[in-house]
């Protein structure tokens, strides 16, 4: 049985020459309203709303020419609803939908009735700035004037609703339709896809087919994002035959997805063979191929995408970065970040988490601060994970006073920032202070993980205090909940040995629930070992 399943062809073939060409066209296009309305203006015609009409609707579908609408709107004395509809339109799709809202209020309060146009326009306005409110008053409307029952109008309606949140009306109105299309289907598996409602996607996708309605690209991302959240792989390479059965094309948009889903199962190849088939390519491909070949430790070969990217942002050289990390590529995921500041890229809280990694694993103290230092004056955002990532830098570093300034600076901390600290101030000596914090630690309510106990025991070993320590063993899984791991009995022991209670040590070997793994015998073995070294230093001493 087949995992998965190439994709091999309907790949978009948009080009960049079509581009231009329609650029080209556009500008041609709008040169010639604008002679137009100046000719208007000259006649003495531009005040007549018959003849100005196809230079506001033009001005208005034209984001830059938004603001000539305007004008041209507002010296009209009583604008037609055709043209009130061309500036509404023109709004909606604008960088300010709000004010296509409110010029629909003032036209309604005017007495001005819109038709199945004016509403389509307002409610997909309402969708953009999730103005359920206003979109319900709308609706009221259309149930009033008669136009829910076409198709747009409902579409509109079902998108916005689903937009805003509100799945359950957006459900009742799809139920209710007498006639769908593939626009009402999309709308809905959208809104679901949206609210993380995936099982749901899956089922409306299997209605569709029942239905016999035909998916398109949009549908298939939405269906591949829910088969990839869910984990569920065979419905994916079902989807996939589906889109090579029905002949579906596939846009930019799809063709990532596609990248995506391989790259995270780890077939990069297939994910390469959409990669190379796609005709129009955009950065979210080439980081989408990168990720997916660093998740599978193919770094040589995300190293020559990232060499070969036309344009590279943050994303595409911090996903090589985190991925020679995970590799253990310590020393080349510097070397890549090198290049990064070189390159004026910006990093983000992830870049500098992934690299202060590579520092606390190399040691590399001098670039740890030369990190620091960098992303001070570029102003990176000192998040949670960048507190946390410089505070194990420092303590695996062995500079626990700087981890300790950037510990307090902090102004929120989670279980992870404890942890870093009390056991760096553990392994480097400071056993008392690592006792007190994790005393304040309990007291500021943060619940302490596995990793915090292991940091805790750490520095009960080294500061000698026993019963501390095997109070604190004994709290983990009374007080917490935390059922002890080999690790924390590994630490037990070493609490012992290093006493020298080797017999208490070995007898709580005895009792554990798990078998001792080779490094808790090597514990006591060594410790052992130290007491043998011991004696024989006294014997001869004593000899002497």
């Amino acid at each position: 049985m087949k995992l998965a399943i190439p994709i091999t062809r309907h790949f978009s073939a948009s080009t960049t020459t079509q581009k231009l060409k329609r650029v080209s066209k556009n500008a041609v296009s709008i040169n010639s309203i604008k002679e137009l309305h100046a000719h208007l203006i000259r006649t003495d015609l531009h005040t007549d709303p018959s003849s100005i009409s196809h230079v506001i609707k033009s001005y208005a579908l034209s984001p830059s020419y938004l603001q000539k609408a305007h004008l041209a709107f507002n010296q009209l004395e009583r604008p037609t609803l055709l043209i009130v509809n061309h500036m509404i339109h023109g709004l909606s799709q604008s960088d300010q939908p709000k004010k296509a809202i409110d010029m629909y209020n003032h036209m309604y309060q005017q007495g001005l009735s819109g038709d199945n146009l004016t509403f389509i326009f307002v409610i997909k306005a309402c969708a953009r700035v999730r103005d359920v409110y206003q979109g319900q008053k709308a609706h009221v409307h259309t149930l009033k004037l008669g136009f829910e029952s076409y198709l747009f109008v409902s579409n509109a309606l079902i998108h916005m609703y689903a937009a805003c949140g509100d799945l359950g009306l957006a459900r009742k109105l799809f139920d209710v339709m007498s006639v769908r299309d593939l626009v009402s289907w999309n709308s809905l598996i959208c809104g679901y896809s949206q609210c993380n409602r995936f099982e749901e996607v899956l089922c409306l996708f299997n209605s569709m087919q029942e239905d016999n309605i035909k998916a398109d690209a949009v549908t298939m991302v939405k269906v591949i994002l829910a088969c990839i959240y869910l984990g569920n792989w065979a419905i994916a390479d079902s989807v996939i035959r589906y889109i090579e059965e029905k002949d579906i094309e596939i846009d930019v948009y799809l063709g990532n997805t596609l990248i995506d889903m391989y790259g995270r199962r780890g077939l990069v190849d297939l994910a390469r063979e959409v990669f190379n088939q796609m005709c129009d390519k955009n950065v979210i491909s080439w980081n989408a191929m990168i990720m997916g070949y660093a998740k599978a430790t193919h770094l040589i070969e995300a190293r020559q995408l990232l060499d070969e990217m036309p344009r590279r942002d943050v994303i595409s050289w911090t996903s090589l970065i985190t991925g020679y990390s995970r590799a253990n590529q310590f020393a080349e995921a510097l070397n890549l970040f090198q290049e990064m500041m070189l390159s004026k890229v910006k990093p983000d809280e992830i870049t500098v988490a992934s690299v202060l990694s590579a520092c606390a694993h190399l040691g590399s103290l001098d670039m740890g601060e030369a990190i620091h230092d960098y992303i001070q004056r570029i102003g990176t955002k000192m998040d949670i994970y960048v507190g946390n990532s410089l505070v194990d830098m420092y303590c695996k570093c062995g500079a626990v006073e700087k981890a300790l300034m950037v510990f307090h600076e902090m102004e929120k901390k989670d279980s992870v920032s404890w942890t870093s600290i009390i056991s760096g101030l553990a392994v480097n000596g400071f056993a008392d202070y690592a006792l007190e914090l994790f005393k304040q630690m309990l007291r500021e309510d943060v619940r302490p993980t596995h990793g915090t106990f292991v940091g805790i025991l750490l520095a009960c070993t080294h500061a000698g205090v026993i019963d501390e320590g095997l109070q604190y063993f004994e709290n983990m899984e009374k007080v917490y909940g935390l059922t002890p791991e080999m690790k924390h009995y590994g630490c037990v022991v070493d609490l012992l040995s290093r006493s020298g209670h080797l017999e208490k040590a070995y007898e709580f070997m005895v009792t554990m629930p798990m078998a001792p793994d080779v490094v808790v015998w090597r514990i006591l073995l060594n410790a052992l070992l130290m007491q043998v070294r011991i004696d024989g230093m006294m014997l001869k001493e004593l000899e002497n």
